[in-house]
């Protein structure tokens, strides 16, 4: 009777024993399944940004706006502070509504030139020899100007010759304050210029401006366009002129500048 008693002692204890561990599980797994309902603010897109946006662009645009989620719908990566963003680029369109990962931007090194266009600019590259494009002197971030010399004859093209009845020659700064991209090679550049296979550059430019800007490649008299490297601050251009003949023989040299 001893014997049986105590066998029934062992298993109450362990029937209880096993309810209380079974309650400790159930307890613990509410709440754990609580803590991952429980909400979390992240930070959406308050409308489309494009990729290429920049982040301090973002958030002057004022582009994110607040937005509480459950805690297990937070993405990888998901930001809850704009300054997360200031100092990258957007690599993926982000569409409204959605949460604004890292894992969409990355910093501007990594997207080259891509970062440093935007809207209505556009990277051109255009080639001349070492003299026309200053090779060894420009650096990318330095700014230009594009000054070229044509016959102005009624839009007849450059080959229009006196017969034509052509306007004179003229000459005048055709694009002011142009981003350099990418400069030419220096050290082997005049060795180019000998063989004659020239020096290209990578200019920043709106779409109006490359028509410009390849009219002026096109159409301009041979060897007859120039970039001129700007100061690095603080610059300043002169009224817009054009040169020819008549103001060659009669402006003089000019004032001397302020």
């Amino acid at each position: 009777m001893n014997y049986r008693a105590k066998n029934i002692g062992i298993a109450v204890a362990l029937a209880a024993l096993a309810a209380i561990l079974t309650s400790v599980y159930v307890v613990n797994y509410k709440r754990h399944v609580q803590n991952g309902e429980g909400k979390v603010t992240v930070l959406v897109a308050a409308r489309d940004i494009p990729a290429g946006t920049s982040g301090a662009d973002v958030v002057d645009q004022k582009m994110l706006k607040e937005q509480t989620v459950p805690r297990k719908a937070v993405v990888a990566g998901a930001i809850s502070s704009p300054d997360q963003l200031a100092q990258y680029v957007a690599t993926q369109d982000v569409f409204e509504g959605e949460q604004v990962s890292t894992r969409r931007f990355s910093p501007p090194t990594e997207q080259g030139i891509r970062a440093q266009i935007k809207g209505t600019q556009r990277a051109y590259q255009i080639t001349g020899d070492a003299h026309q494009l200053l090779a060894g002197t420009i650096q990318a971030g330095d700014h230009v100007d594009v000054v070229g010399t044509w016959d102005s004859n009624g839009g007849r093209g450059a080959t229009a010759t006196a017969t034509d009845n052509g306007g004179p020659t003229v000459a005048r700064v055709v694009l002011r304050n142009l981003l350099v991209l990418r400069a030419p090679g220096g050290v082997g550049a005049t060795a180019k210029l000998a063989e004659g296979s020239g020096e290209s550059v990578q200019l920043r430019v709106t779409d109006s401006q490359s028509q410009k800007l390849i009219w002026i490649e096109k159409n301009g008299k041979e060897g007859g366009w120039h970039l001129e490297l700007r100061p690095p601050s603080n610059s300043l251009d002169s009224s817009n002129t054009v040169q020819d003949s008549r103001t060659m023989l009669f402006d003089g040299p000019g004032r001397r500048p302020r």
